[in-house]
């Protein structure tokens, strides 16, 4: 799947005080061009803290980045939004320690990107594509996370608190789609205990029953109730039947997973790719987010490397020998290919079959025969001859000559009774006959060698 990748098309932002600060703090997107969401500490000369799961500082209630003295918290909302929009390259200017908490949610973020509105660049994003089940538990928490096929993003949550007040629920997202309506209005929560330590710590300076859902388990007495009401700057503090603070409204039955949805699609865009699959999440949080998301980061880099063409061996080739020297000049004993099984105008796979009685093994390392390199590029070139050549209507008429070839490395010796499978894909349209391409060669799952050709095709003269 190809995935371009997008910025905002104007300049946008919001101002509003930090959760654990209490602080006043402006946050500024401008579009950019590197390719990645890189945040910039205004406040520190301008300090830029790449927003990767490698520079996660902290996931203590919230997801904090860094890079030396230069932190930015609570993200996670402000990251959501922009995923959600397909957001892969911006900058965020803010000159605070902790991102705005608004009211909570991602919704005032969406929205003045929204309004902002989308710009494609040039590259395209990473994208992860999920072909098997893939499970990852976070020994630490017992968050469980499985990812499943899917032909785009999709996610699933489950919590259990074992509360009466907050009892087992889950939420789901089929597409980003839903984000702007079904997700991103959902607000932060916690426990009454919960709030209770973070205000002996002197935390949540900027918290209140305007930006956060407080479920409480147990009845207050009026001391307590006092006190809250002190330490909110309210004039009244109850529990009430509904099992919150003051009876706040949930916006949905099932707010809360849907805020840990919203977290979760927030922590994963520290992968830096788009996840195409469905991720269905059990007790999520924002450390087991991270491990999770750094155990993505290392499947991402690893679907960055070549992968072996697949080929059904017991399917008729789309050119057979004959096929092939039909479109071809070369002829044994200079034939190196054997078989074609695809061919398009942007790429070709070929193959060729290794075998003793190849003519080279009789004076190359007599004893301990091993292709030599020279010849698989010429291999690789002549599978990539029948790419050109497919652009005119009578290849025979046609012959083939390589200008350039850059960037060969051979990663692994070819033995005799190796089948070599070649893949060619244009790096750029053919112009005036010029044909630009990178080549790879498996032998199985192993990657042995490869390169970029740069190919001419000329017409015959006539005889």
């Amino acid at each position: 799947m190809s995935l371009k990748q997008k910025t905002i098309a104007t300049e946008c932002g919001v101002s509003g005080v930090g959760l654990h600060t209490g602080a006043m703090v402006n946050l500024t997107f401008k579009p950019s061009e590197v390719g990645q969401i890189v945040f910039v500490r205004t406040d520190l000369g301008n300090a830029e803290i790449k927003a990767i799961s490698a520079n996660i500082t902290s996931t203590a209630r919230g997801t904090t980045i860094g890079v030396g003295e230069a932190t930015v918290s609570t993200i996670e909302h402000v990251m959501a939004a922009l995923s959600a929009h397909g957001i892969s390259s911006a900058i965020i200017e803010i000159d605070g320690p902790e991102c705005p908490i608004l009211d909570g949610s991602s919704i005032e973020f969406y929205t003045i990107l929204k309004k902002a509105g989308l710009k494609d660049l040039e590259g395209e994003q990473d994208v992860l594509t999920i072909d098997s089940n893939i499970e990852f538990i976070d020994e630490e928490t017992g968050a469980e996370y499985l990812i499943v096929p899917s032909d785009s993003p999709r996610f699933t949550v489950m919590i259990d608190y074992g509360s009466k007040v907050l009892p087992p629920q889950h939420a789901v997202m089929h597409s980003f789609a839903d984000f702007e309506a079904e997700i991103a209005p959902n607000r932060t929560f916690c426990f009454l205990h919960e709030l209770e330590l973070l205000l002996e710590h002197n935390l949540i300076k900027g918290g209140g029953l305007d930006n956060a859902i407080v479920f409480v388990e147990h009845p207050m007495d009026d001391a307590k109730q006092a006190k809250l009401a002190k330490q909110f700057n309210q004039s009244d503090i109850r529990a009430t039947q509904s099992g919150t603070l003051n009876n706040t409204e949930l916006r949905f039955v099932n707010e809360p997973a849907r805020h840990k949805l919203l977290d979760l699609i927030g922590d994963l865009v520290l992968v830096n790719a788009r996840i195409n699959g469905h991720i269905i999440a059990t007790k999520p949080g924002h450390g087991s987010n991270s491990r999770f998301g750094k155990f993505l980061t290392t499947l991402v880099k690893e679907n960055r490397k070549p992968k072996a063409p697949k080929i059904d061996f017991n399917a008729v080739p789309l050119l057979d020998v004959n096929g092939i020297m039909a479109k071809l000049p070369h002829r044994p004993p200079f034939l190196f290919v054997d078989k074609i099984y695809e061919l398009s105008e942007m790429h070709v796979i070929g193959v060729k079959n290794v075998t003793m009685n190849e003519y080279f093994f009789e004076g190359h390392f007599p004893g301990a025969p091993v292709m030599p390199g020279v010849l698989q590029i010429e291999a690789m070139a002549q599978v990539g001859g029948i790419l050109v050549l497919n652009t005119v209507p009578d290849p025979e008429n046609y012959l083939t000559y390589f200008l350039k070839i850059d960037g060969v490395k051979f990663r692994k010796m070819v033995f005799p009774g190796d089948t070599i499978v070649f893949r060619l894909d244009l790096l750029s349209p053919i112009r005036r006959g010029l044909c630009h391409m990178k080549g790879i060669a498996y032998v199985g799952n192993d990657l042995v060698m490869e390169a970029e050709m740069m190919a001419q095709i000329v017409k015959r003269e006539a005889e």
